[in-house]
């Protein structure tokens, strides 16, 4: 299966941020904890190398915490700030503001030696479709000052949020980026839900998530759907869709229902805490 997404709008929100870039002093990165490289899109990378730079590990909740511990000191061995959060519970939340701080202190005393005063810090929040940056904006700002929505695309534009004196956020709409050089990461963004269902096939999908789950998180699938895991991909998908029901007029299996409940169950954390990823790789 080949992954590929990247609508026209992107092109114009990247420009868009291309543009905005030079205004602001910090560059908040959302990532999703399950898969926090493959998540990391390298535009932004590019776009912010020379602002201060702040990662934030969302939905930890739904992440192995064991390998998001991992991931943590990853990314701060490569000099970045970090901190895990879940934005739609609030966790990891109160401490953001301060980490804001830290992390452009260097700006901070410098506007401070020139006699500027009082002047916010202005940060960039950026990410993948999905990744949940409208509702971290939420929950930082404890009021609801952007659009959310469970999939990709929600956010089309540009806004400017005030914080507090202290802080201003600019919401930026979730941009891919033109070619995935590894599948594999393709595979993995579709898995999370950061490419639109309607282009995927859903049961080939459902099937990779079979196989990684066999190997990385074995008897998961047994004890969830209450099958045996054979290690065959599309039979353990029809032994699923079985135990769950999903018959169609015949008495026919429905893989493709079962194949989406199951992409609901793990993106949802029905399934537990995974994560796709390791540092190692």
């Amino acid at each position: 299966m080949n992954f590929q997404w990247y609508p026209g709008h992107m092109t114009k929100a990247k420009r868009m941020m291309q543009e905005d870039i030079r205004l602001v002093d910090l560059v908040i990165e959302l990532v999703d904890a399950r898969i926090p490289v493959s998540s990391r899109n390298p535009d932004i990378d590019e776009l912010g190398k020379n602002k201060a730079r702040l990662i934030l590990l969302n939905k930890s909740d739904l992440a192995d915490e064991r390998k998001t511990d991992a991931w943590m000191e990853y990314f701060k061995e490569k000099g970045y700030s970090v901190v895990k959060i879940n934005s739609r519970q609030g966790s990891g939340i109160k401490s953001i503001n301060g980490v804001i701080q830290e992390a452009c202190r260097e700006k901070i005393e410098r506007d401070r030696r020139r006699g500027i005063l009082n002047r916010p810090v202005r940060a960039m929040v950026a990410g993948i479709p999905n990744v949940g940056k409208s509702t971290f904006i939420n929950a930082l700002a404890g009021k609801a000052c952007t659009k959310t929505g469970n999939k990709p695309g929600v956010t089309k534009g540009k806004q400017w949020i005030r914080l507090n004196k202290n802080v201003e956020l600019l919401d930026t709409p979730g941009i891919l980026w033109p070619k995935f050089e590894d599948q594999a990461v393709g595979l993995r963004l579709a898995l999370i839900g950061s490419i639109k269902d309607e282009i995927l096939n859903t049961e080939e999908l459902a099937c990779e998530l079979i196989s990684f789950l066999e190997t990385e998180y074995p008897g998961i699938l047994a004890e969830k759907y209450g099958i045996e895991e054979t290690g065959d991909k599309y039979m353990d998908l029809n032994s699923a869709a079985r135990s769950r029901h999903c018959i169609v007029r015949g008495n026919e299996l429905d893989a493709e229902k079962a194949a989406r409940l199951m992409l609901d169950d793990f993106r949802n954390g029905r399934l537990g805490r995974i994560t796709l990823e390791i540092p190692e790789e």
